[in-house]
């Protein structure tokens, strides 16, 4: 917990306007993945294809767009984002997993490890002070 605290004195002391716009367009790109997800359903099945014989697909098909939706709402207005990220690294690695187990994309591939490592930066950064948590803290 100190170690989350002192991230946090770190982060607002450093923070920045551009980082939070980053920050607000990864929430906005997920939140659009999740909507595009559930909109073509079908896509997200032949994604999972490859990892079909594992198990738990119905279980993946039920969390992936959901995930992304609330998320990225989450991740866009600064709220419990470090949470929202731990959320999404699943889905993250796992389209990573999948791109090596399956045919290879390079395109979903480069977006999936450029989403990884932003994720992976304000997993370390938090949300800024430009964001609800830090609204929220500021009210106590």
């Amino acid at each position: 917990m100190n170690n989350v605290k002192t991230l946090n004195k770190w982060a607002n002391a450093h923070t920045y306007l551009p980082i939070d716009i980053v920050r607000m367009s990864l929430g906005v790109f997920l939140f659009l993945k999740g909507v595009y997800f559930l909109s073509n359903i079908q896509y997200l099945v032949d994604l999972l294809s490859p990892i079909d014989h594992i198990g738990g697909g119905m279980f993946l098909l039920h969390y992936i767009a959901p995930a992304h939706l609330v998320g990225g709402v989450m991740i866009f207005f600064g709220l419990l984002t470090r949470w929202a990220i731990f959320a999404q690294l699943p889905i993250l690695l796992g389209a990573i997993v999948i791109n090596f187990a399956g045919q290879m994309q390079e395109q979903n591939l480069f977006l999936a490890l450029l989403t990884l490592v932003v994720c992976i930066g304000f997993l370390i950064y938090g949300s800024g002070k430009h964001s609800a948590d830090y609204y929220f803290k500021m009210q106590q």
